[in-house]
């Protein structure tokens, strides 16, 4: 990238092209995001920049993230930042990039829970707060538990729950699960978006996930589905009766998971909802 004028078009072209060889199946955007962030203006401002030459300064920053990112380093943690349910979020290394999967935990939950006048939630391994944030976004009135046994995703999450003005009615928890007297509830739902990785599936995994984000976040176990065994056995204890349960798995573990939930007899598995892509996503019970 030197030697020659660069303008805001050509860098995008050249890195783009160039990120792509590297495996990205995304070079465009995180070309434009990566520039946008080095410039430091909005993402669209690049549309009417195309002409504009961009200065050594400038294109010494580009320079590194995208060397980073061809190295497989994700996006969302070379800005510190990634959108969920409309809303921007801190990340770091400490806690899984949200994913588009993920929203619908939110969408369900809220189903659920509008009805209720004051709902009490409970968003089990909380991570970065995606799911917590928005839920407590478009549920003023629900009180919410965010766990996770990460002292460091916790201050993530703390991050943006302050960020997003919601930090007052959001109680961050560190535990295991529910394992702590502030998350013993009842709760009318439970969230939770544990680890479901087989350990036999790690190594297939993307190189930017399988390198960069936390592994303990990721696998679960040899079954992939060990946390989600322990989780049913807690919600039985921790949900009001009609109260429900809501997890996201892999497809390769949905049949465990659901098995899961239905060895317990106080809890009645509900249809399993679909991702975006059509794929199995997200299993369900009801306490009976």
């Amino acid at each position: 990238m030197t030697g020659e004028t660069w303008t805001v078009g050509r860098l995008l072209g050249w890195t783009t092209d160039w990120l792509g060889a590297k495996g990205s199946d995304s070079a465009r955007l995180d070309a434009e995001v990566l520039l946008a962030f080095a410039r430091g203006c909005p993402r669209i401002a690049l549309y009417t920049a195309f002409d504009e030459e961009v200065d050594e300064a400038c294109r010494a920053r580009f320079r590194d993230l995208v060397r980073r990112r061809g190295e497989g380093e994700p996006v969302a943690y070379l800005v510190g930042s990634k959108e969920f349910f409309s809303l921007p979020l801190d990340v770091s290394a400490a806690v899984l990039v949200p994913r588009p999967e993920t929203e619908g935990l939110v969408v369900r939950a809220l189903d659920l829970c509008r009805p209720l006048e004051a709902p009490r939630i409970a968003d089990v391994g909380t991570g970065s707060g995606a799911v917590a944030v928005a839920l407590a976004k478009h549920l003023p009135r629900a009180g919410i538990v965010a766990t996770d046994i990460s002292a460091e995703a916790l201050a993530v999450a703390r991050r943006n729950l302050e960020r997003h003005g919601v930090a007052a009615r959001v109680v961050t928890v560190h535990c295991d699960l529910l394992d702590e007297p502030r998350a013993a509830g009842p709760f009318d739902v439970i969230v939770s978006n544990p680890p479901y990785v087989r350990e036999d599936e790690f190594d297939a995994l993307p190189r930017d996930v399988r390198l960069h984000e936390p592994r303990a976040a990721l696998v679960a176990g040899p079954t992939g589905v060990e946390v989600v065994e322990r989780l049913a056995a807690a919600a039985v204890e921790r949900l009001v009766p009609g109260g429900w349960l809501l997890v996201e798995i892999g497809p390769s573990t949905v049949t465990a998971a659901t098995a899961c939930l239905a060895r317990h007899e106080s809890l009645e598995p509900g249809p399993t909802i679909a991702d975006g892509a059509g794929l199995p996503r997200i299993v369900q019970a009801r306490r009976r």
